[in-house]
């Protein structure tokens, strides 16, 4: 959720890009819609479910230093002692409409953000009889999030996206996100100072954006506006139907440093500094962040998706937090996950693969296979994990082995394929594999792969002509 961003995109970019944003952007004319107020409670209340769940424990190794569990009466704020209220169409002095483009009036009223009595907040969107919007933006008061030296830091809630969907959700924008402290009081450094967007959505999609934003605007580094960001849907009950917990990892225990993006525990997008230079990733890391709940309306990201809001849009459906937790390990523990190397990998000794460099897909587990530690799942058509700096040596390589397990139902198997520098590259060799009759029953399975030498990045790429999982890869190896 860009504080300061670029002008809008020319036209959308394709599903699964992040697009932009920054400086003033042109308000779509709103259409004038009557909505009684008591039609919107009643609206809201049908349309979002009351589960709620404390924050659970620290697990071994982690210290809580932060906590919301929105415990409160109903029709009451958020507490002044956490949180601060954003108000207006700007920070003071800062870009217009937020930098972003959106056109709502943030405030602190108690319709726009409020307890439930049932330890949830709300953050509701709502239209008045001009066809005006408000809503709400709260920031931690805190603004030293940052994990310590050679530890990691934990930022999670647990909360229900608005439900809509369809034309009935154009122009919502929930977000759960961080700036870099130096942005407060300054408004003019984004995005060399860093954001880091946890969860991302629009226009009631079945689709999670998580990014980071650095560098220089337009273009730089990180690619902006657009960030460096992955996308996921939300497994079981889709992102607006329930609630889902979304989290952040910034992990300075392995180098090179990683930011991890993951819904409901899976890791489905990872940043790492070797991604930019060193000074980018400096200014964008080296302070700490403040975290940040809101629900836009309106503005870049959902005109790159279909535009709105407009009439069509339904007014009232809020944003459903359940908790917010902030989490602290000094030593790097509670993540059994087999960190990427430091230097070159040697292509004929086990590249674990959980060890990956970025992936697009895949969830990590536990394993019962010989050595333990942990394998790589959820594996199916299209998805991909990225390895650098594997080096092949002088002498080519012509063999390519990988240790994999299937219970996929009868009918369904697909390719492992091996691809150099590019995922959209020419693959040099695969192979296909389908049940081994569970998805923990590991077999070593080889390929014979174009000759190779040098030190190339190699992808894993996963492609299927069905939908499901196929395969689980626990590591893998090359070979002369």
């Amino acid at each position: 959720m860009r504080d300061t961003s670029g002008t809008s995109p020319t036209s959308g970019p394709p599903v699964g890009r992040r697009p932009l944003r920054r400086g003033p952007l042109r308000r779509a004319p709103l259409r004038r819609a009557l909505v009684a107020i008591g039609a919107v409670i009643s609206l809201a209340a049908a349309a979002v479910s009351v589960a709620r769940a404390d924050a659970p424990a620290p697990p071994s190794g982690w210290t809580q230093v932060f906590l919301d569990d929105f415990n409160g009466a109903a029709g009451t704020g958020v507490s002044t002692a956490n949180w601060q209220y954003s108000t207006g169409t700007s920070y003071p002095g800062g870009p217009a409409n937020w930098g972003t483009g959106e056109i709502e009036r943030m405030t602190n009223s108690t319709t726009n953000v409020s307890l439930d009595g049932n330890g949830n907040l709300r953050i509701t969107p709502v239209r008045d009889s001009a066809g005006n919007w408000t809503s709400g933006r709260i920031e931690t008061n805190r603004t030293d999030f940052q994990p310590p030296a050679g530890g990691k830091l934990r930022v999670e809630a647990r909360l229900q996206v608005p439900n809509v969907t369809g034309a009935a959700a154009l122009g919502y924008w929930p977000a759960f996100w961080m700036l870099g402290a130096p942005y407060r009081g300054n408004f003019q450094n984004w995005p060399g100072v860093g954001e880091l967007d946890i969860m991302e959505n629009t226009q009631g999609r079945n689709t999670i954006w998580g990014t980071m934003h650095c560098g220089t605007s337009p273009g730089g580094p990180c690619n902006e506006t657009t960030g460096i960001g992955g996308t996921t849907t939300c497994a079981g009950t889709t992102c607006q139907a329930g609630f889902h917990t979304y989290r952040m990892e910034w992990d300075r225990s392995v180098s090179p440093e990683a930011i991890r993006f993951y819904v409901d525990g899976t890791n489905y997008h990872t940043v790492t500094a070797n991604q930019v230079d060193a000074t980018t990733w400096a200014n964008a890391t080296n302070h700490g962040f403040f975290v940040i709940l809101n629900v836009a309306m309106g503005g870049a990201f959902p005109a790159a998706f279909g535009g709105g809001p407009d009439a069509n849009t339904v007014s009232g459906r809020p944003m459903v937090v359940d908790y917010v937790q902030v989490l602290r390990s000094t030593t790097g523990g509670g993540d059994p996950t087999t960190p990427p190397p430091a230097g070159t990998r040697d292509a004929y000794s086990a590249i674990q693969a959980e060890s990956y460099d970025s992936q697009s897909g895949t969830s990590t587990e536990s394993t019962t296979d010989t050595g333990g530690g942990q394998n790589i799942g959820s594996l199916a058509n299209g998805d991909w994990a990225l390895y650098r700096g594997v080096d092949f040596g002088s002498t080519a390589a012509t063999q390519f082995v990988g240790r994999v397990a299937s219970g996929a139902n009868a009918g369904v198997s697909g390719l492992v394929e091996v691809r150099l520098d590019s995922r959209t590259s020419t693959p040099i060799g695969s192979f296909s594999i389908g049940s081994t009759g569970g998805w923990q029953r590991w077999r070593t399975v080889p390929a014979n792969i174009s000759a190779v030498t040098g030190t190339h990045d190699v992808y894993l790429t996963f492609t299927s002509g069905q939908a499901q999982d196929f395969v689980n890869v626990n590591w893998f190896t090359f070979g002369h």
